[in-house]
């Protein structure tokens, strides 16, 4: 039995695929068929995935997402960084303010 996408397009170890209801993406690590349904197993998590939720991608695509991705958290890293060098920088001596009570 050829194992299919919800779209129709023949999925293999190593194609690239999303999951419908989540958005989760990845690479295609093993295949079975169990009672006439395509089940897809993604490398990264090792989890099951009913193929009929899932849709092949690009892989160029895919890896151009990914890189963008890597890019966005690594200048949020940058602020994050920056924030806390700065907040570092700040007095926080006793004398600044007064409380009581």
């Amino acid at each position: 039995m050829e194992i299919v996408d919800g779209r129709g397009k023949t999925i293999t170890v190593g194609s690239i695929v999303r999951y419908t209801n989540t958005g989760t993406t990845g690479e295609v690590s093993g295949l079975k068929v169990e009672d006439n349904q395509g089940w897809a197993r993604l490398a990264d998590s090792d989890l099951w995935y009913n193929t009929e939720y899932l849709e092949v991608i690009d892989r160029a695509e895919f890896e151009r997402k990914e890189s963008e991705k890597r890019e966005r958290i690594e200048k949020h890293l940058k602020k994050l960084k920056k924030m806390r060098e700065d907040l570092e920088e700040v007095d926080m001596g006793s004398e600044v303010c007064d409380g009581g009570g």
